[in-house]
């Protein structure tokens, strides 16, 4: 997402960041094949990992999940009811993803999972820099 906001020169004018829902990783970097596959596409996949708070729902238009795990954790971290809204599965902004769709998890997989994964997340972030450019007139 960072690669297609700044490709529409839209940094200055949309705050991404990315948080998981448990806190087994916290302060830890993202899974070294993850770093690999993204180094291999120019993206640059670093950070310490951070969980979710209750002040992210107030701060961010969208929170935006991988799977129906993480959907039921936010629902229920959610403060309040317009916090609901604001969350979705990022596979819902593809429109050749099936309906309802979540990136698969390849951390105990094998191969390109982490490849496919990078495919699906960057269609997906394609229809959701069009929603938002849409819904915000960007």
């Amino acid at each position: 997402m960072r690669r297609l906001l700044e490709a529409e020169q839209l940094t200055a004018l949309v705050q991404i960041d990315s948080a998981g829902t448990g806190d087994w990783h916290v302060g830890h970097p993202p899974d070294r094949r993850a770093r690999e596959a993204g180094s291999r596409r120019g993206l640059d996949v670093r950070g310490p990992a951070r969980r979710v708070t209750t002040e992210d729902f107030d701060y961010f238009d969208y929170l935006i999940v991988m799977d129906h795990s993480n959907l039921a954790d936010l629902r229920e971290l959610a403060p309040h009811e317009e916090a609901h809204g604001k969350i979705q599965l990022l596979r819902d902004f593809d429109p050749h993803s099936p309906q309802d769709a979540e990136v698969p998890d390849p951390y105990y997989g094998e191969g390109d999972g982490f490849e496919t994964v990078l495919d699906i997340c960057e269609a997906a972030c394609r229809g959701l820099l069009q929603h938002i450019r849409e819904r915000h007139r960007l």
